[in-house]
């Protein structure tokens, strides 16, 4: 898997960079901001671009900006979404702008490498990837609608699942079910939900911005 590192903060990239050499990825370029970053993606199409959300010039979501900036232009390179803070938001935008190849992890989880790793693979899988401590949080939020009300305990801890990323197999792998009985709570989610088959649409990813929303 080939790799593009871009932060704004030279030992952070170069510590990123350090541990990916390290679990065997190739890291083929480093960016310190947002017109480095593309010109590198342009250069040198990665698999995946690891983008901090706060770059040069204003620190604010510079990153977040150039990331969809590659979605657009290059359908081959996903996009890894760091912060340094729970910014749900930043979240919602990147996914309500594309559907697959995309993730949001928080900085700290660049240092396990294991987490890393398994999100950039994931990523570049055509799978889509949100950190387990913004779920939780999303999980722990209230509301006066709560579009998840008709969700049952167990279909909404199926939800968060998907959120996350996991495909079927993974999630049955994890409740410790058979991934049918996965495929039944997703399938009743997204009736719930009232999200309806579309071709033009991800449906797991509707599921997944409903869950954010709420």
């Amino acid at each position: 898997m080939r790799v593009v590192v871009a932060d704004d903060t030279l030992i952070t990239r170069e510590g990123i960079a350090h541990l990916l050499r390290q679990a065997g990825l190739d890291v083929v370029a480093l960016a310190g901001d947002g017109e480095e970053l593309l010109a590198a993606v342009a250069e040198h199409r990665p698999s995946v671009a690891v983008v901090d959300i706060r770059m040069p010039p204003t620190h604010t979501d510079e990153g977040l900006r150039a990331a969809s900036e590659i979605r657009a232009s290059f359908d081959s390179v996903g996009v890894l979404l760091l912060s340094q803070y729970l910014e749900p938001g930043y979240a919602m935008q990147l996914l309500e702008g594309q559907s697959d190849r995309v993730g949001y992890l928080l900085k700290e989880r660049v240092f396990d490498v294991t987490v890393m790793v398994d999100a950039l693979r994931r990523i570049d899988a055509g799978e889509t990837v949100v950190d387990s401590t913004i779920v939780s949080a999303m999980l722990a939020r209230q509301r006066r609608v709560d579009p998840l009300a008709a969700l049952s305990r167990r279909e909404r801890e199926v939800l968060a699942l998907v959120a996350e990323g996991l495909s079927n197999q993974a999630i049955a792998e994890r409740l410790y079910v058979n991934e049918r009985t996965v495929e039944a709570h997703v399938s009743s989610v997204l009736t719930k939900l009232d999200i309806h088959a579309d071709p033009g649409a991800h449906r797991r990813v509707l599921a997944v911005l409903e869950f954010l929303r709420a």
